[in-house]
């Protein structure tokens, strides 16, 4: 295999990275760093642009080194969302400033810390091994995880796979952890699923409400139907299902109009007690009550699901991961479900996926920053792990 495998600097790579403005949907040079990085290892790399309509078009990243299987795969993202008041950072967002032990920029934790960790733990194991090692290693990289993510990881999936790629287990290095690095590893998601309720009146002076009808007083009712009680107490490995109105909308800025028209919006994060179908089934017997109780006809328009529920259930992999997690930071740590949707969502339909990254305490906020032990011990563990996977144990 070609090659220097010289082992890259995590921290020095992080800072390459983060000096990149590659705020969706621009590449800035985050790819060519990464890309150059790689080769040197001994990857094979492949740049794919994805256009779609109404979309910018995103460059995306596959590197392999490797012909046989298993196939470890990272997936990771550099693009990051805006810094915005940049006066307000401490440092300047895309400077890549290290202050007492800590290094500032946008991206610093989601997530360009992560994958410089990966490349740097993988760059260790290939130069202890020569680059003899019984599978392979990919990444696949996106510029679109915090826009649209329309042409980014699905599409590059989809475009590995007519390739003949395949996969046997994924890592996503998005941040996992809540207060120190390793306490949390992801080992699925809840589902998305979101719609509007739409209930008609009929407009009017609020003197003369027996001229009117007001639909908000049906809205009320409605949101007591939806929200009054769990949807579920939980199962083995998710917490409970939740459905939260986001916005409750009168088209009216008037004192003495009574509104013809209230569009209700909510979101229910769902575990796998449910898929979209039986939600839908529950959402309109909920309508229908309300319609019986108030004589308002409710009306449901449904978004596309973002995403189903998924769940990598313990095994081989996520030990493999919390052994290094305990060999480098002392803690074992917990198999969680919870938060919000990750590229992790398209990879499920592939391999067996699992997500472990930096702190996320302080993601898309001003000052984001990673502690530099913290780099230095995510590429540990990283390396850890990719060690243990590839071990001729299988047990």
């Amino acid at each position: 295999m070609a090659g220097s495998r010289q082992t890259p600097n995590v921290v020095e790579l992080a800072q390459a990275l983060i000096r990149c403005r590659s705020i969706t949907p621009d590449d800035a040079g985050a790819l060519g760093v990464l890309e150059s990085h790689l080769s040197d290892l001994g990857f094979t790399c492949h740049r794919v642009t994805f256009s779609d309509t109404d979309t910018p078009d995103i460059d995306n990243l596959y590197a392999r080194i490797g012909k046989d299987g298993p196939n470890l795969v990272y997936a990771g993202h550099t693009d990051v969302v805006p810094a915005g008041d940049q006066s307000a950072w401490t440092h300047p967002p895309f400077a890549a400033a290290i202050h007492d032990g800590i290094l500032y920029g946008r991206g610093a934790v989601d997530m360009k810390g992560g994958i410089a960790a990966f490349v740097a733990g993988a760059g260790r194991y290939l130069a202890e091994t020569g680059g003899a090692f019984p599978g392979s290693i990919s990444l696949l990289i996106t510029g679109d995880e915090e826009g649209p993510a329309i042409n980014g990881t699905a599409k590059l999936l989809a475009w590995a796979k007519t390739r003949g790629e395949t996969f046997d287990h994924c890592l996503v290095g998005e941040p996992t952890n809540i207060n120190a690095l390793g306490d949390m590893i992801k080992i699925g998601r809840r589902g998305s699923f979101s719609g509007t309720i739409r209930i008609i009146g009929q407009q009017g002076h609020v003197a003369y409400p027996h001229l009117a009808k007001n639909p908000l007083p049906a809205a009320a009712r409605m949101v007591d139907l939806l929200t009054f009680g769990p949807l579920d107490q939980g199962t083995e490995h998710f917490q409970p299902s939740n459905l939260e109105v986001v916005n409750i909308d009168g088209f009216n800025t008037a004192w003495n109009v009574i509104p013809g028209q209230v569009d209700m919006r909510f979101n229910i994060r769902f575990n796998d007690s449910w898929d979209a179908d039986k939600l839908e089934v529950w959402l309109r017997d909920k309508i229908t009550i309300c319609g019986d109780e108030t004589g308002f006809e409710p009306t449901l328009k449904l978004e596309p699901v973002v995403s189903d529920v998924f769940l990598t259930k313990p095994g081989r992999i996520v030990d493999i991961l919390s052994k290094a997690v305990h060999a480098v930071t002392g803690l074992r740590p917990e198999c969680s479900t919870g938060g919000g949707t990750s590229d992790a969502r398209f990879i499920k339909d592939y391999c067996p996926v699992i997500e472990f990254g930096h702190v996320s305490r302080t993601i898309h906020q001003t000052d984001e920053h990673v502690a530099v032990d913290d780099l230095n011990n995510l590429s540990e563990i990283y390396y850890r792990m990719i060690a243990g996977y590839f071990t001729t144990d299988k047990d």
